[in-house]
């Protein structure tokens, strides 16, 4: 019976499943990425950034959308804080990026949504814009969700963002406002959820893959993982971070495993 609801539960729409379901306990990532792994890059942000340019946040950081809204500070370092609000005339969300390059790795993060806003998020993933058939080279995330408190962690590569899926899911939403019901069906097996306690104090994240597996770990606890084919992608050339609204980050680590 409890196999049963389970099922019926990941197959839902959106697939989500309580925390304390899936929760795979005595894996540290952590130790995992420190163990086997090669720290490539590490920033507690512990300088001021210099304008609102592409390149203003300095130490190899690109901020994506800052051409949007040149005249707008979306980006702000405040006593080693990153803290961005992204703004709703940029008609996308604030997109910061860094160079990662590793197939089997991941990254640690503090991160608080400090509640200045509605609906924060923060999505936090790995991109390569040399990756064809893929719009803009995304290739999978974790979505942290305020409100309700959910992550999620989700396959872009083969689900959404594949071009041809993605030109047809328009298509039909174009014509009847609903998505094929057999990409429907797909895009429930990209993605898995689980619940956390939202709230505005800090986190730390450790997200990584290994080999078609994506396991997220919350303040020490994991937190849950998927599998899908995308999160094999050979070569993850960047740390990406988006922000809906507001969010803060404190420290970031890339590791490289393999």
């Amino acid at each position: 019976m409890k196999t049963a609801l389970l099922l019926a539960l990941f197959f839902a729409s959106p697939s989500f499943l309580p925390a304390d379901a899936l929760s795979v306990s005595s894996s540290d990532d952590a130790e995992w990425l420190k163990k086997r792994g090669t720290l490539l890059f590490h920033d507690a942000f512990e300088r001021e950034e210099t304008g609102n340019g592409l390149k203003d946040l300095g130490n190899g950081w690109e901020s994506a959308t800052a051409d949007r809204v040149p005249q707008k500070k979306q980006a702000d370092l405040d006593e080693g804080i990153l803290k961005v609000s992204s703004a709703p005339e940029a008609k996308h969300a604030a997109h910061i990026h860094h160079d990662a390059g590793f197939e089997d790795g991941g990254v640690r993060i503090r991160f608080k949504l400090p509640g200045l806003s509605d609906q924060e998020d923060l999505t936090v993933g790995f991109v390569d814009r040399e990756c064809k058939g893929v719009h803009a080279g995304h290739l999978c995330y974790a979505i942290i969700r305020g409100r309700p408190g959910s992550i999620t962690l989700t396959d872009r590569k083969t689900g959404v963002m594949d071009l041809t899926n993605r030109s047809r899911a328009q298509e039909a939403m174009a014509k009847t406002g609903k998505i094929p019901p057999d990409l429907a069906e797909l895009y429930k097996t990209k993605e898995a959820s689980f619940s956390w306690s939202a709230d505005h104090e800090w986190h730390e994240l450790v997200l990584v893959t290994e080999g078609n597996e994506m396991r997220a770990t919350l303040d020490g606890k994991r937190l849950g993982s998927h599998r899908s084919e995308g999160f094999a992608h050979p070569v993850k050339r960047w740390l990406g971070m988006l922000m809906g609204t507001t969010a803060w980050i404190d420290d970031v680590e890339i590791w490289k495993v393999k």
